[in-house]
């Protein structure tokens, strides 16, 4: 990172530099990933989120959940779970792999973590989320960060647990401008987002309806963030983070970048794991590049990396041929 810039904003005393930060989603923001959306500009990256009952049960066996290279960072890794004393002793063992942050989620709508005491669930217990953030800043020398919802349809109480936060503890807290029940779906509110800006000191991240490059200064504008979290917006478009529209991104850069992510998958997971994983991400790339629908299920369906990658060239070459205007001069990017 280059020093003479200003920071955004710090998790402790560790700087992060930029304003877009790539969203903790399970299923999708694991190492491959993280590392294609940090070299294109990701401020801070956070891990899919690991359950603290796996992490103290099974450590080893989690591990590649949590797995981050050292160019990587800042990065931070999610854990989620109920009980304060787990959550606890599996942020003591997360810490050994030295993250830069370890977040606790707060927001996950998932009916089966909610129904657990986990994720959103944690709202609705205010004094147990004090108990939590007390007891994990006193144990670590790692900051300890939250991600949370604006509350349920019946208890908004946003403003509360902001200030609970911080007051025991939080380095900083990343906010979804939805309520439980509005899963992903309705309008964010940003207006909330400002009000927990103006009720805390501590770094507020802003999240949600952040779906092109315009609407990151938007929500900082609106709000007073320091930063803007984007997450459903970046599956299959991680140019956003290089403040690029889908629009703007020419055919035969996504072509690259598939072919980049793929052999990510590949190195990380295994030739199986790899392709079955990356199906995913490839459904999000190839379904705004204009191919027909069972040209892109052909191509998804592929059991083998070489079929797959031989019918996606095959199809950008046909798309190549009708549009020649559009692949100009490009010079190969390199991730």
């Amino acid at each position: 990172m280059d020093s003479a810039r200003t920071p955004a904003f710090f998790l402790g005393r560790v700087p992060v530099y930029g304003d877009a930060l790539l969203a903790p989603m399970d299923g999708f923001s694991d190492w491959p990933y993280r590392s294609i959306c940090r070299s294109l500009g990701a401020a801070l990256c956070y891990t899919e989120f690991v359950k603290a009952e796996f992490v103290v049960m099974a450590f080893e066996h989690i591990q590649p959940r949590m797995a981050f290279e050292e160019d990587e960072r800042p990065v931070i890794i999610q854990i989620y779970g109920d009980d304060p004393d787990e959550l606890l002793r599996a942020a003591l063992l997360v810490q050994q792999k030295r993250p830069d942050a370890i977040d606790i989620n707060l927001g996950c709508p998932d009916r089966r973590v909610n129904q657990g005491g986990a994720g959103a669930a944690l709202l609705r217990q205010p004094l147990k989320v004090a108990r939590i953030f007390r007891a994990l800043s006193a144990a670590l020398e790692t900051p300890v960060t939250a991600k949370i919802r604006l509350g349920w349809e019946d208890c908004r109480n946003y403003r509360l647990i902001a200030r609970i936060l911080e007051e025991n503890g939080a380095a900083a807290i990343a906010v979804h401008a939805r309520t439980r029940e509005q899963g992903y779906g309705g309008a964010a509110d940003w207006d909330a987002i400002a009000e927990v800006k103006a009720a805390v000191r501590i770094p507020v991240i802003g999240n949600g309806d952040v779906r092109a490059v315009a609407d990151i200064a938007r929500m900082k504008s609106h709000t007073g963030c320091e930063a803007v979290m984007i997450g459903r917006a970046a599956i299959g478009h991680p140019w956003i983070f290089a403040r690029l529209d889908r629009s703007q991104v020419p055919p035969e850069t996504a072509r690259q970048m598939i072919h980049c992510h793929l052999r990510r998958n590949l190195q990380f997971y295994g030739e199986r794991k790899g392709l079955l994983f990356f199906r995913k991400h490839a459904i999000q790339y190839l379904k705004h590049q204009g191919f027909p629908r069972p040209e892109r299920t052909q191509i998804i369906q592929q059991t083998e990396a070489q079929a797959f990658l031989d019918l996606l060239d095959a199809a950008y070459d046909r798309l190549a041929s009708v549009r020649p205007a559009e692949r100009g001069e490009e010079q190969p990017l390199r991730y």
